[in-house]
C-alpha cells in the first residue's frame, strides 16, 4: 500500500445495551469442539469498503451508527462481550456480566491510502496495520475482550478490522454474527436470525485444562505468537489471491467428474472437492515433493449437520473438526485429479456422528492443546467456505470491495476459499506459501486453468 501508515485515534468499548444487563451474569461452558482452540490465535477478518461520504466528513457519523449497531448485535450474541474465565474445577467457561467491558473498538485514520490499493494488496503483513489483536493467543481472552474491530478512515472508504477469539466461535458463526450487526446497522429494529447459544448441547463433557496464561501454551504456539507482533521476523511467506471465474470453476468440476464417470465412478464430485483436488494437485507440483514424501490434506469440516442431534445452523460457538488425508505425493502428482477428489470426498462422507463422537473421546482421555500449524507435513489446510455470504455484509454502504483474512493463525499450505465478488459460482482462493512454490504456482497455467 502507498504511504501515509495508520494513526490510531481512539480506543473505545462497546457493551450489549440495557437488556443484556439487566439479565444479570451468563456463563457458558466451553464444550470440547472448542478447547483446542485456545493455542490458536484471533481469528482476524479484514472488510473495505468503498464510499466517498465514508471518508469525508460522514466517517465520525459512521463510526457512531456501527457502535449502535453493536451494542445491539451484542444483546443477542452477548458471549463475544464477555471474558473467558476458568471455574473452581479448571473448566473453561466465556462469561458475561455489565461490569466488563465489552467489545473494544479502535478508530483510525489512513486517509492517504485508498481502498483500491488495500483491494489489490497480495500480502496480510502490509494489511496488518487495519486489523487489530495481531500475534494475540485466543488464550489471553482470559484478560482480553473476545472481539476486538478497528475502523480505519480510508482516502475513499472505510477498512473494517475483526479479531474473534477462535476458542469462542468458528466461521460460520463469525459470519452470522458479521450480517447480524450489519442488518441492524441498516435500520432493522432486530435481528432476523437469532444465535442458538446452547453449545453444551452439541457436547457437555467438562475438560480440565491447566492453562492460566499465555505462557502455559505449547511452547511453539507461545513463541509463535511474536511473530506477528514485531519481535521476530515474520516466516518466509507469500500470500496470493487466485480469482476462479465461475466458468473456471465449472470446468473444473466438469473435467473432473466427466473422468470419474468415465472410469465407472457415478457419484459425482461437488464444487468443493473438485476444486480441493485442483488446489492440492498444484502446491504439491509447485513444492516439487519427491514421490516418496508424504503430503496431508486437511479441511476444517462443520459439523452442525453431523453431530447427533444435528445442530441448528445457528449454533454459536465451534462445532468444526479438522479432517486429515494423508498419501504419498507421488499418487497425487502421477494420478488424475479424480484421484485427490476421491481422497478428500471419502475423508469428508466418513466423519460421521460416530467418528466425531470418537475424535471427541478420545480427546477428553488426552486433552492435547495443539498449536495453529499442526495441521501436518507438506500439508494443504482448508479454512473458511465459499458458503459464507461474505458479501452479504452491508452496514448501509454497499457491499465490501474484498473481504481477506488477516495474518494470524497462517503457515505454509494454508488456504482461505470466498466466494468472488463477481458473485455466482466465482470463488477466491487465498493461500499462503513458501516464496518459491509461490513463484511456480503463479506461473502453473493448469492450476490457472487458463483455457477457461
Amino acid at each position: 500500500m502507498g504511504g501515509g501508515g495508520v494513526k490510531t485515534l481512539d480506543t473505545a468499548y462497546v457493551k450489549p445495551g440495557k437488556a443484556a444487563a439487566a439479565a444479570g451474569r451468563r456463563e457458558c461452558q466451553l464444550v470440547t469442539f472448542d478447547l483446542p482452540y485456545l493455542a490458536f490465535f484471533y481469528n482476524q477478518k479484514l472488510l473495505v469498503y468503498a464510499a466517498e461520504d465514508v471518508a469525508g466528513g460522514g466517517f465520525d457519523g459512521v463510526v457512531g451508527r456501527l457502535k449502535e449497531g453493536l451494542a445491539a448485535a451484542l444483546e443477542e450474541f452477548y458471549q463475544l462481550a464477555g471474558r473467558l474465565e476458568k471455574d473452581e474445577e479448571g473448566v473453561f467457561r466465556v462469561a458475561y456480566d455489565d461490569d466488563m467491558e465489552g467489545a473494544e473498538i479502535v478508530t483510525a485514520a489512513a486517509e492517504e491510502v485508498a481502498v483500491g490499493e488495500v483491494a489489490a494488496e497480495e500480502g496480510t503483513l502490509k494489511l496488518k496495520e487495519l486489523l487489530p489483536y495481531n500475534g494475540v493467543l485466543n488464550l489471553e481472552g482470559l484478560h482480553r475482550p473476545l472481539l476486538a474491530v478497528q475502523l480505519t478512515k480510508l482516502k475513499d472508504g472505510v477498512a473494517i478490522g475483526c479479531a474473534f477469539n477462535h476458542a469462542v466461535l468458528d466461521g460460520t458463526a463469525t459470519w452470522h454474527f458479521m450480517t447480524s450487526w450489519a442488518e441492524l446497522c441498516r435500520g432493522a429494529h432486530s435481528i432476523s436470525v437469532p444465535p442458538f447459544l446452547e453449545r453444551t448441547k452439541a457436547r457437555n463433557t467438562r475438560v480440565k485444562l491447566n492453562l492460566s496464561k499465555p505462557s502455559d501454551a505449547p511452547e511453539h504456539a507461545n513463541s509463535a505468537s511474536t511473530e506477528s507482533n514485531g519481535d521476530a521476523a515474520p516466516p518466509a511467506l507469500r500470500e496470493k489471491v487466485f480469482k476462479f471465474p465461475e466458468s473456471a470453476v465449472d470446468q473444473i468440476k466438469s473435467k473432473l467428474n466427466s473422468a470419474a464417470a468415465a472410469a465407472g465412478d457415478s457419484k459425482p464430485f461437488s464444487t468443493f472437492q473438485s476444486l480441493s483436488a485442483h488446489i492440492w494437485q498444484a502446491v504439491s507440483r509447485a513444492r516439487r515433493l519427491a514421490a516418496e514424501e508424504y503430503t496431508v490434506f486437511t479441511v476444517f469440516a462443520d459439523c452442525r449437520k453431523r453431530v447427533d442431534p444435528p445442530m441448528p445452523e445457528t449454533y454459536f460457538g465451534n462445532l468444526i473438526q479438522a479432517i486429515f488425508t494423508v498419501t504419498a505425493a507421488g499418487l497425487v502428482l502421477s494420478n488424475p485429479a479424480e484421484f485427490a477428489a476421491g481422497l478428500i470426498r471419502s475423508a469428508i462422507e466418513s466423519h460421521d456422528s460416530a467418528a466425531i463422537t470418537k475424535r471427541n473421546e478420545e480427546w477428553e482421555k488426552n486433552p492435547i492443546i495443539f498449536q495453529y500449524k499442526d495441521a501436518g507435513v507438506n500439508c494443504v489446510a482448508v479454512g473458511s467456505s465459499p458458503r459464507f455470504k461474505v458479501y452479504d455484509v452491508d452496514f448501509g454502504f454497499g457491499p465490501p470491495e474484498t473481504v481477506r483474512s488477516g495474518s494470524n493463525n497462517r503457515f505454509d499450505g494454508m488456504v482461505y476459499l470466498y466466494p468472488g465478488k463477481t458473485g455466482g459460482r466465482s470463488i477466491d482462493v487465498e493461500i499462503s506459501l513458501d516464496p518459491k512454490a509461490m513463484e511456480l504456482l503463479e506461473k502453473d497455467k493448469e492450476f490457472l486453468f487458463m483455457d477457461a
